[in-house]
């Protein structure tokens, strides 16, 4: 489970317009709709037999099990409302930003001389665009958990303890470790 990948997805996911399906047979009929009509490419996705996929499309199975219920889940949020979901990483990474929400322990490379150890803090920071647009292609290339966060703590530098470049303009590096929250809303 990626902590800054979900939490961009499920920023994401709220401005879709439709919820997504619930019922078990409403999402295999949606995969099925998705892999154009095909039940043998939904039951590899899923890692279950093609018949299992027939019955669950025909509602003869309504309770999938916990596992496949989560894959399920998670497969349609993945497609659901793909326009939508363009829309709002486009408008986050050109006009409007993102919002993080963050409690996690932050600590800063700084001159001899100054206080840089590491301490808890809760930061609610608007990040200008283009943070939302690098945070959002990295996801999208394929970034590791590490790779996000180092982004994130770019941009937090950036925007609260340089205050884009009116203060500590000598800081080095910030470090964003043992992340306790982590929200972002666009």
């Amino acid at each position: 489970m990626s902590l800054f990948g979900d939490g961009l997805d499920a920023a994401v996911q709220k401005t879709f317009t439709r919820p997504a399906p619930k019922s078990a047979g409403a999402q295999m009929r949606y995969l099925v709709k998705q892999f154009k009509g095909s039940t043998k490419a939904v039951s590899e996705l899923l890692g279950i037999t093609q018949r299992t996929v027939e019955r669950y499309v025909k509602d003869q199975i309504k309770r999938p099990r916990a596992h496949l219920a989560a894959t399920m889940d998670s497969e349609v949020r993945k497609r659901w409302q793909p326009q939508i979901r363009a829309k709002a990483r486009k408008r986050a990474a050109t006009t409007d930003g993102i919002v993080i929400d963050t409690r996690a322990r932050l600590g800063y490379t700084a001159p001899i001389g100054s206080t840089d150890q590491d301490r808890i803090r809760h930061l609610t920071v608007a990040l200008p665009p283009h943070h939302a647009a690098r945070l959002f292609d990295a996801q999208e290339q394929g970034a590791t958990e590490d790779q996000l966060r180092a982004i994130a703590a770019e941009a937090l530098k950036e925007v609260y303890f340089q205050d884009g470049g009116r203060r500590a303009g000598s800081l080095e590096e910030v470090r964003m470790l043992d992340v306790q929250h982590l929200e972002f809303e666009l």
